[in-house]
């Protein structure tokens, strides 16, 4: 796992690098600038909007006496999809969007789950519990 992170840490930069370069090329360096700047106002209203309807929801969950075990997990993907729109570029903030926008979210959930619960499996992931 700590390969493919540290992978995508090397490339992630080039590869953005080369799309605003091109894009720039495209529609102009100021306007790849502003759309910049658009994506990042844009993807922190969403995000703050989505946190706090999960904030509410984690929180309505636990008053009817269940674990908030799917808010957990959306405010998971809400946090890095926070994260990666900080970042400028278009590859990060089309990952940031696809993780802030409940129905795209909903497969990178099950996919995260899937992983868990096979780490889990083979004992790569452990809970203690006291």
């Amino acid at each position: 796992m700590f390969r493919w992170i540290f992978l995508a840490i090397l490339i992630m930069p080039a590869l953005e690098i080369g799309v605003m370069i091109w894009a720039g090329g495209q529609i102009g360096p100021w306007w790849v600038v502003l759309l910049i700047i658009f994506t990042g106002i844009i993807g922190a209203w969403l995000a703050k909007r989505q946190g706090l309807d999960t904030f509410r929801k984690a929180q309505h969950a636990m008053q009817a006496g269940r674990a908030p075990q799917e808010e957990i997990f959306d405010g998971i993907c809400i946090l890095i999809g926070g994260i990666v729109l900080l970042t400028p570029g278009f590859i990060t903030d089309a990952i940031g969007f696809v993780l802030l926008i409940p129905s795209t979210r909903r497969p990178i959930k099950e996919l995260i789950k899937k992983t868990l619960h096979q780490m889990m499996k083979n004992g790569r992931f452990m809970i203690y519990r006291r």
